[in-house]
């Protein structure tokens, strides 16, 4: 009997709707798009599925020189939360929570969306004074969290220490409707639903260079011929700055790698989402009973998209000691993915000083999460002109000093 892979039998699945094929079997570029999207990404897809749903524009290709969600999209540890600070992040974040509540419905396609909650663990005082200062926060944002006591967590996660020998658990920040997603089957979901629309998901395809006359993108330059367009969408994560480069720009960007790993498979023991940013740990259980960890970026500047022994035991240490009862797992793999991180750690969503171009990028460790308030907000900047989700976004923020702080919030752990 022959076996297949995972990704084979998802392949194959897809390949049984009829008319869906087009996202796996890349057809050969037409020679003018409305918009070229470049990244076929969680972001990417998305950006392209509502330019065709909410504006009727679905004369779209969306360019990957990989695969198919092959980058970030399929290399993080899924966390959905809106949990932030500052207004504008709030509020993109909120919006992309709940399009992730219907999602499977709007896509006829099953995402796996659990909203099993989110805890953010508070392990020192300052962190106590930061979590209840969100907590009003998001009160005024009309974000529903709420701060809990150590005993409330313990009656959340039984398997969790609350009286660890470096960091005892002083309480939590829960967002009850948070939780998780499947990564894979966001990407494929979005994929399909764009293929469906007519638009045309060209995979092997690299971008060499980005054309301009007088100011304003004419087309793309790739390895699978040249393109013309009216509108560019660049939605290339840690890749961001070499494609600003070729449309004539910098960008304000730094590509570091983030590491994660799974366990073994478990009995279930686990069923909300764990983050401990003062150890630099966060940890869940997947539907397959493998638990899943992740922590800081890299202390340096790379493109790696490997594992580390020295990150993995900083990771796995502290969160030993703040579950002891991992200690005798097993890692089952590990891998990393390279993101990319602005000075204020908040995203640029963003018309460039090349006219019709357009950049999405700069979520550092927290992409997945806004999947779908990214793409609804540069859908509508990308065929308005505006959108009141981007605005706070723009690339004019790093001239005019509005930077967005939330280095607190998503600087280190996700």
């Amino acid at each position: 009997m022959k076996h297949y892979s995972a990704f084979a039998v998802a392949r194959e699945a897809l390949r049984y709707h009829t008319g869906w094929e087009r996202a796996w079997r890349s057809p050969e570029p037409k020679k003018r798009y409305d918009v070229i999207i470049v990244g076929a990404g969680g972001h990417g897809l998305a950006t392209a599925y509502y330019l065709g749903k909410n504006y009727g524009i679905q004369n779209v290709a969306v360019i990957e020189k990989g695969w198919l969600g092959g980058g970030n999209t399929g290399r993080n540890t899924t966390i959905i939360r809106s949990n932030y600070l500052q207004d504008p992040s709030a509020a993109i974040y909120e919006k992309a929570r709940s399009l992730y509540e219907d999602l499977s419905q709007d896509l006829n396609y099953n995402v796996m969306f659990s909203p099993r909650g989110v805890m953010m663990l508070a392990q020192t005082q300052h962190e106590i004074r930061g979590y209840q200062r969100t907590a009003h926060a998001n009160a005024l944002q009309g974000v529903k969290t709420e701060w809990i006591t150590p005993e409330r967590v313990k009656q959340l996660v039984p398997i969790i220490n609350l009286d660890g020998p470096r960091y005892p658990v002083l309480g939590a920040l829960w967002q009850e409707r948070g939780g998780t997603a499947r990564h894979d089957a966001v990407a494929w979901g979005y994929a399909r639903a764009c293929s469906a629309m007519g638009m045309d998901i060209i995979q092997q395809c690299e971008v060499k260079g980005i054309r301009s006359d007088n100011g304003r993108v004419v087309g793309v330059d790739t390895t699978k011929g040249a393109i013309d367009c009216d509108k560019l969408g660049i939605v290339v994560a840690g890749h961001s700055g070499q494609l600003a480069e070729m449309a004539g720009f910098r960008l304000p960007l730094e590509a570091i790698a983030l590491q994660a790993l799974v366990s073994e498979p478990i009995k279930p023991c686990m069923d909300v989402v764990v983050m401990a940013n003062t150890v630099h740990g966060y940890m869940s259980q997947s539907d397959k009973g493998e638990m899943v960890i992740g922590g800081g970026t890299d202390g340096f500047n790379n493109f790696t998209q490997r594992g580390s022994f020295h990150h993995i035991e900083e990771t796995v240490r502290a969160l030993v000691e703040t579950f002891p009862m991992i200690s005798r797992l097993k890692m089952l793999r590990q891998w990393g993915g390279i993101v990319d991180m602005t000075g204020d750690r908040s995203p640029i969503l963003s018309k460039t000083p090349l006219q019709g171009c357009f950049i999405n990028g700069g979520w550092g460790t927290g992409g997945f999460k806004a999947i779908p308030g990214s793409g609804w907000g540069m859908a509508q900047l990308m065929a308005t002109g505006h959108s009141p989700l981007t605005e706070a976004f723009s690339l004019d923020r790093f001239k005019e000093g509005r930077f967005i702080d939330e280095s607190v919030a998503a600087g280190v752990a996700h």
